[in-house]
């Protein structure tokens, strides 16, 4: 149906006069404020007539429903929604794989100096960086793995000065 074929004013007119009709029966039983919304609404028809803008909302209702019936219907459309799913799902396993691995490797220390990460280089860090008052300084890490599953729980304990 095109836009020509359409009888605009009495529809128009027609919406705008329910909405007044609704608007009174809403003023009688919620209040002014309800009353008074509803025939605002109920206007928007009849002024949309009135100035003209009937076309121009009804080609940009027609482009925006063409629009969105060209994505539910293409083929092409939907392939391109499943690839960008699995692109998704690649950057989500890639970052799952990269935790667990530890990220980026450990940086390489010049030869007679301890790593940052290791027990040495953690007390030799620990030695030569001011300590705050009233914090004692962190132990070196054991080199042996914990028994339970707890260790975690129990290196956070210690760091905090928790025991």
């Amino acid at each position: 149906m095109s836009f020509d074929q359409i009888a605009w004013f009495p529809l128009c007119a027609g919406l705008t006069a329910i909405g007044l009709v609704l608007g009174f029966l809403a003023f009688r039983r919620r209040g002014a404020a309800a009353g008074l919304r509803v025939a605002a609404w109920s206007l928007i028809p009849i002024a949309a007539y009135l100035t003209g803008a009937l076309p121009a909302a009804w080609k940009v209702g027609t482009a925006v429903v063409g629009f969105f019936t060209g994505l539910v219907f293409s083929p092409t459309v939907w392939a391109g929604v499943a690839v960008a799913g699995l692109s998704v799902v690649l950057f989500m396993v890639s970052g799952v794989l990269r935790r667990r691995r530890g990220g980026a490797a450990a940086p390489q220390a010049p030869a007679g100096q301890a790593a940052p990460g290791t027990a040495q280089g953690a007390a030799a860090q620990g030695a030569a960086a001011p300590t705050k008052p009233n914090r004692r300084p962190l132990p070196p890490k054991s080199a042996a793995p914990a028994d339970d599953d707890l260790s975690d729980i129990e290196e956070i304990l210690k760091r905090r000065g928790i025991s």
